[in-house]
């Protein structure tokens, strides 16, 4: 097993030093992902690059969203030897002090996701954590199962191998919705789950980039689109039988 951090991240300058400096004991290499970020960050991912010798920035000249830094992200660190990846936010939500649990799970079952699952505190906005919920209950109707515990949570251990072959194989999706895409298709191809409880905050003055209408409906659409392609993958077979 050889674990690379990997954080996306779009106008996160304020932050992004902190999360860096509650990773840099466990010495492993990092792949940021800047997804069309603004002077200010630009000018701190930078100052960074210099202070980590651990560190290494990708840039994408204009926004794309999320799940498209995070494919970047998978596909750097697939190329440059690893083979799972340790995912989380550049917002400061995450526990970085629970990464050696994530890792330890993950190297006792190197096959599996490992994901938190998020313990909230009174700081979580009512409206993401009901639609949460949501999500959880069309996540496990759409796999038959209730083996993710959060589909949202950006905190995760993800083994690089059968992620390569979902974002070759798929047109997955750019935005907030690749989250639940991708764990979606990963459970479908028999990758087994483990979750793992850890506290996630939503920072005073955070900076969130998640769109209530434009992601909502995106997430929506995805579930629908997920549904039914078994069913049209079904007929495909069928017509060319």
């Amino acid at each position: 097993m050889i674990p690379c951090l990997v954080i996306p991240i779009f106008n996160h300058g304020a932050s992004i030093g902190g999360v860096l400096k509650g990773l840099e004991d466990l010495r492993l290499p990092c792949i940021i992902v800047n997804d069309g970020s603004g002077a200010d960050t630009l000018s701190e991912l930078k100052r960074l690059e210099g202070e980590y010798d651990w560190l290494e920035v990708i840039h994408h000249a204009e926004n794309r969203g999320k799940g498209a830094a995070l494919r970047t992200a998978y596909r750097a660190a697939y190329e440059r030897g690893s083979t799972h990846v340790v995912q989380i936010d550049a917002d400061g939500q995450h526990a970085s002090s629970d990464i050696p649990l994530f890792l330890e799970a993950s190297r006792a079952q190197p096959r599996a996701l490992v994901l938190g699952n998020p313990i909230f505190d009174d700081s979580v906005p009512w409206h993401r954590l009901h639609g949460r919920k949501i999500s959880r209950l069309i996540v496990w109707i759409e796999t038959f199962s209730m083996k993710i515990a959060d589909p949202l949570c950006g905190f995760r251990v993800i083994p690089l191998a059968p992620v390569i072959e979902i974002i070759e194989s798929h047109r997955t999706a750019d935005r907030m919705e690749f989250d639940p895409e991708l764990l979606i298709r990963m459970v479908r191809a028999g990758v087994p789950v483990k979750n793992i409880d850890t506290s996630v905050r939503y920072p005073d003055f955070g900076i969130s980039h998640f769109r209530m209408r434009e992601d909502n409906l995106l997430i929506a659409r995805t579930y629908i689109r997920l549904a039914i392609e078994p069913f049209r993958n079904g007929l495909t077979k069928m017509r060319r039988t």
